[in-house]
């Protein structure tokens, strides 16, 4: 068993209370998703429970944790510098467990996560890997050092389909308890039994948490029901106040009326009124007392929405946009270092084509559509905008959003940018903030808000989807579904796949394979 009691967080910069008096039991069989949009702290949850000193350099924490018998597992969101410079030997033999596994084991374990047996040997960088063979070479090492409870800070970012579903049949399969997180909202639909959500409402200013044992898709359907019906109520009850209201100021102002027209020659009356005004204000406190009580309107974290391209963006739907050849695909790099991934690619694109480049992690599927886009942008004919995995590829870490979307400098446009970028949740503190210390959620409304604002008909993203909130996905993919132009991405995202792709293509060694068209 595992249990929180108390826990509130505190940001040590801006002293917002990210989370608040939070209370959690988990046990054996719990397989529970943390959701919430990004800065809501769920990594530093995370981070808080299978280490305190994590959070330390950032956060003021205050509760206990109850960790008992178990031994904790921790996959972190991004790998850790001091693992980047290791080669897969060094990570692997680092854990005093991994010399107890026989070849055999190994290489079914290996086998599980479809790698060669061989990559636990590999004098291979961990940080050259792709993005989808971290993850995995964390996970495997996590598996090896057999811990009863799991810590999973988004597992799914950048894994390729198969390995999902492996990751999909190990979280099932755990006996113990599993706690992660992720945006994916087909493996939370497939594996969660328990949601813990975190919310900041009336503009980031309160933290709020629900903790509901059911899966996930049964606690949205229940939660849009219940602020259906605490709305609806809400709204009844206000309409049935304003007629109250209505009448009351009515009688309330005869009754004011008759008092002051009465004759002082009539005492009597004079009596009766007053005693009447005295029983009418004694029924307007009353009302007000009640008014204390009423439903309130249901407060909820809005999803993020703007639109993805106006008019400028459109793309004509006989428009050849792109015919792209390439011979042989090899890995950056020079001499024994590359390696030849695939050969004989061709692809062809026509209006606004919406195509996912899908395969197995270290395919080249990101090389590839780093060298689309480098012969895209060199066109004069198109307007192109890339997204790649890294955001840092393009973010100046030291800028601020406000400064990275502003090109004239003018008071106007910079003004603009702020109402685009509260629209987008993000408070006027946050938009003062060095881009370092946005989360990655943030740095993709930052990138999604970019393209948007500069008349782009070609996008080129690399798993556009990876870093926004299970209930901010719907309203991604359904901007990115819009568009006007062309989008060529790469997704794992099922979800996404599925509702915004009109053709899939496999990349092979052997080139590209069209797969099943929507």
């Amino acid at each position: 068993m595992i249990q929180i009691n108390g826990l509130t967080i505190t940001h040590k910069k801006d002293l917002r209370v990210i989370l608040e008096d939070f209370s959690l039991v988990l046990n054996d069989g719990d397989k529970a998703v943390i959701i919430g949009e990004e800065g809501n702290g769920k990594s530093t949850l995370m981070k808080w429970l299978y280490d305190p000193s994590l959070t330390e350099g950032y956060a003021e924490t205050k509760g206990t944790r109850v960790i008992g018998n178990e031994k904790l597992g921790y996959l972190p969101q991004e790998l850790p510098e001091k693992d980047k410079g290791k080669t897969l030997y060094e990570f692997f033999t680092e854990e005093e467990r991994f010399w107890n596994r026989t070849p055999k084991e190994l290489a079914r374990l290996a086998g599980k996560f479809g790698v060669d047996p061989e990559f636990f040997y590999r004098e291979q960088m961990l940080g050259s890997l792709s993005g989808g063979e971290k993850v995995k070479a964390q996970l495997m090492k996590l598996l090896i050092q057999e811990p009863t409870a799991l810590l999973l800070d988004e597992p799914s970012n950048d894994i390729d389909i198969a390995t999902m579903e492996l990751l999909e049949t190990v979280i099932n399969d755990w006996k113990k308890i599993v706690l992660f997180i992720s945006h994916d909202e087909t493996l939370i639909e497939n594996t969660a039994n328990m949601v813990v959500h975190l919310e900041q409402i009336r503009r980031k200013t309160k933290s709020r948490y629900t903790v509901a044992k059911m899966p996930y898709r049964d606690y949205v359907q229940r939660r849009l029901h219940s602020f259906e019906r605490q709305e609806q109520q809400a709204l009844n009850e206000r309409r049935e106040k304003k007629l109250r209201d209505e009448k009351f100021r009515k009688i309330y102002q005869s009754v004011d009326y008759a008092q002051e027209t009465v004759s002082r020659q009539n005492p009597g009356a004079a009596k009766n009124l007053k005693d009447k005004m005295h029983t009418v204000k004694a029924m307007g406190r009353r009302f007000a007392r009640q008014d204390e009580e009423m439903t309130e309107l249901p407060e909820q974290e809005e999803a993020i929405f703007f639109k993805l391209g106006g008019q400028e963006s459109y793309m004509p739907s006989g428009k050849t946009v792109l015919e792209y050849s390439l011979d042989e695909l090899w890995t950056p790099g020079d001499g024994q270092s590359a390696r030849l991934l695939a050969r004989n690619i061709f692809l062809r694109i026509r209006g606004p084509e919406k195509i996912c480049i899908v395969g197995p992690n270290g395919a080249g599927k990101t090389t590839l559509l780093k060298k689309i886009a480098d012969e895209l942008m060199k066109r004069t004919d198109v307007r192109v905008e890339y997204m790649p995995q890294s955001y840092e590829e393009l973010l100046d870490p030291a800028m601020t959003p406000v400064d990275f979307l502003d090109r004239s400098g003018s008071k106007e446009e910079r003004t603009r940018i702020r109402t685009y970028l509260g629209s987008l949740k993000f408070t006027a503190d946050e938009m003062e903030r060095p881009i370092r210390e946005m989360s990655g959620g943030q740095k993709a409304k930052a990138l999604l808000l970019k393209m948007s604002m500069s008349g782009v008909n070609i996008l080129l993203l690399d798993e556009p989807t990876r870093n926004f909130s299970p209930l901010s996905g719907p309203v991604i993919r359904k901007m990115i579904r819009e568009f006007p132009g062309a989008v060529i991405s790469i997704s794992h995202d099922r979800k996404y796949i599925a509702e915004v792709c009109d053709a899939v293509y496999r990349l092979t060694p052997e080139g590209l394979v069209r797969g099943l068209e929507r």
